[in-house]
């Protein structure tokens, strides 16, 4: 992107951002809750009645397949006295039943039943239904919205659709569980971070052994945008080395992209990580100024060939690495954002990723321009 005449672009966000109180609810009212987020996969849910459960902002949503096929997210909170519908993060059922006082629910939302109806003065049984939470499938990955406007996954998605068209996103299928990290730093420390393509040299040893200098990043208006491209000299690390020896033909993908992995952050807090072998997606949810949990999962196509699986689980060891690289890389940092005489340092003009994520931070919360905690607000 061209960079504005706005001289804050050439700096990063003040510390003071990283750990207010009032400025994370600032966050939560214009960037997070209007913001798109990835609950599960289709495949994930595959007959009517499979659900899963989504927690984000003190807010639980329950994402199910209705009779219908088509899938359907609603709060989960009983209409009646607000007690939590669903329980665990996954399962089936035929329709919801309130553990509380047996209120049940129709897998569209419909409040269908109540004991003791007659008792109820003008309850209008069949008016009544869940929340309904705004849903969009996108290639075959399922998010929600909790409230606001503003373009949808595809059109934020769109400069890199047909990129991706060809490692197929809806055929995949979940390669184990959804994991949960607490991490204890902002969520904008990890999202820096992720977006952050000059500490690779410095600070990931296997992907710089395993890219070499051809790596890359780009920002659009609403996706960061990194790669790197495998090197054919082995690597002088066993997992690596076999990764790059036992790495099979992914025959359905162009030849440019069969040794490329690819990174893409949506605009504020998910990631999907595009490899050869798999696809995964990471969220940094944020729990408060200075906790986020991290969610992860991985998805892969159907494929029995003893290369792929080796492949995958080499995936799983060198990318394990990395994460623990980065724990220690977001740790410092927002313990470093804690110094009182720390001012943020000026942004290359490489660093085009953390340029797009401040700016719009900016004009969405004016005060991130300030150096300073604003007067009237405290800690």
């Amino acid at each position: 992107m061209t960079d504005t005449a706005d001289p804050d672009d050439d700096f990063g966000l003040p510390a003071w951002v990283y750990s207010d109180p009032r400025f994370f609810a600032a966050e939560r009212d214009r960037i997070l809750a209007p913001s798109w987020q990835v609950v599960c996969h289709l495949n994930d849910i595959p007959q009517a009645g499979d659900f899963h459960t989504f927690e984000f902002l003190g807010e639980s949503v329950v994402m199910v397949r209705g009779h219908d096929g088509i899938p359907g997210a609603f709060s989960n909170v009983c209409l009646h006295r607000g007690a939590t519908l669903v329980d665990g993060p996954t399962g089936r059922c035929g329709h919801f039943v309130c553990p509380y006082h047996a209120w049940a629910y129709d897998l569209e939302g419909r409040l269908i039943g109540v004991p003791m109806r007659e008792t109820y003065r003008d309850l209008h049984l069949h008016e009544r239904r869940l929340p309904v939470i705004e849903v969009e499938v996108f290639k075959g990955f399922i998010f929600v919205r909790l409230e606001g406007s503003g373009p949808s996954v595809a059109e934020m998605m769109a400069p890199y659709a047909d990129e991706l068209e060809p490692y197929c996103f809806e055929a995949l299928r979940r390669a184990g569980r959804v994991t949960l990290q607490s991490w204890r730093v902002n969520w904008k420390t990890i999202g820096d971070n992720y977006s952050d393509g000059l500490h690779i040299t410095m600070a990931h040893p296997g992907l710089n052994r395993l890219f070499g200098r051809d790596h890359g990043f780009e920002a659009t208006a609403w996706v960061d945008k990194m790669w790197g491209r495998l090197r054919n000299e082995p690597s002088t690390n066993l997992s690596e080395r076999a990764y790059q020896v036992l790495l099979p033909d992914v025959n359905h993908l162009p030849a440019a992209r069969r040794r490329l992995w690819s990174y893409y952050k949506l605009w504020p807090n998910i990631a999907f990580d595009v490899y050869p072998d798999q696809v995964d997606f990471m969220q940094w949810i944020p729990v408060s100024p200075t906790k986020t949990l991290i969610r992860e999962i991985a998805y892969v196509l159907p494929d029995d060939r003893r290369e792929m699986k080796a492949a995958r689980y080499l995936n799983w060891r060198i990318n394990r690495r990395v994460n623990v690289e980065d724990t220690d890389l977001v740790t410092r940092v927002q313990q470093g954002m804690t110094s009182r005489r720390f001012e943020p340092g000026p942004l290359s003009e490489t660093e085009v990723c953390l340029r797009q994520f401040a700016r719009r931070l900016r004009v969405l919360i004016p005060e991130a321009r300030l150096p300073h905690l604003p007067d009237g607000w405290s800690r």
